[in-house]
Parts: C-alpha cells; structure tokens; sequence
C-alpha cells in the first residue's frame, strides 16, 4: 500500500474530502451540500489545518482540526453538558479535531491513528477535544486507545439525529 498523508489543500480538495465522508458516515446529497459549506467555511477560522491520506494519488482518508474558540459554535452547543461534568476548561487552550474519516475500504489499517496523531503532534495546545456518535464503535475505541477519554456524553446536536460524546486528551496523544 502506497499510502502517503501529508498537508491537504482542504478548501481545494473539498469535494473529495466529502466524498469520503459520505461514504463512512452514510451521508445524503443534500447533507454533504451543508457540509460543504460548513468545511469551506472552517478552513478560513485562524490555525485551522488539514492532512491527508492517499493511496496511489486517490484521497482515502482526511482530518481536519483548529484550536478551540469558545465562540465557534461546537463549542456554544457542547458547553453546557461539559460544565455540568465541571469539564468545561477543556474548552480553553484545547486543539479540534472537527472530521476524522477513512474510506470503509480502507479502515483497520492504521490510517485514522496515523491522520490524527500527526495532526496533533502538530498542536501548540496541551490538549485535544473531538466529538463522536455516543456508542461502542471502533472510532470510539480508536480515541481511547490514543488517551482520549469521555467529558461529557448524551451531547446533542440540533441537527444530528444520534447523541454524541465529547471526548479530550493531554497531548501528545499515546501511542502503542
């Protein structure tokens, strides 16, 4: 496999980015048509950067992340259930990881750790925090696995149809 992950032009590669979230996360048209616009919309906040996966030349994988503004509004959406666990100071001084996603034909290669470890060694902050679907999947025991641990679950999102957990760790993440 000649896998490859380096910088990705996000805003660039956009449509093949979503590609791949479409397909690992079973999203619709009109979904990706939203995400599209919240992506391209992300990529222009301050820090906010990307990597990607290929393999021969084709994107299989990506993530994308940005330091933490209390102001963005993941952050206005999950704060109160962090301050009801008194883990809301995990919203100051923390790096985002807002996408993380693999094409399902290339999962279970080591390709997600890869894409986010990398990404976070890149991080001026102590800390990262992500949010994920709330329940056993392995992108949860993925996140475990690096020392990220649960904040705050039950999380929802106005317009996510599952509840969510919001999960931190001190960076650098661990590795195997």
């Amino acid at each position: 496999m000649d896998l490859v992950i380096g910088p990705l032009d996000l805003s660039g590669h956009v449509d093949e980015a979503l590609e791949v979230q479409a397909v690992a996360f079973g999203l619709g048209p009109d979904e990706v048509a939203v995400r599209r616009q919240i992506v391209l919309r992300h990529m222009t906040y301050p820090g906010a950067r990307a990597l990607g996966a290929t393999v021969g030349g084709n994107l299989v994988g990506f993530v994308y992340g940005m330091p933490n503004d209390r102001a963005h509004w993941w952050s206005t959406v999950v704060e109160p259930y962090l301050r009801a666990n008194h883990h809301d100071h995990w919203l100051d001084d923390a790096f985002v990881i807002t996408e993380l996603h693999v094409h399902p034909a290339h999962q279970n290669r080591g390709i997600g750790r890869s894409l986010i470890t990398t990404i976070t060694d890149g991080a001026a902050e102590p800390r990262s925090i992500l949010s994920a679907i709330d329940t056993e999947s392995p992108a949860r025991a993925l996140y475990r696995s690096l020392g990220y641990r649960d904040l705050a679950r039950q999380v929802l999102f106005p317009s996510a149809p599952k509840p969510y957990a919001v999960m931190g760790a001190p960076l650098p993440l661990l590795r195997r």
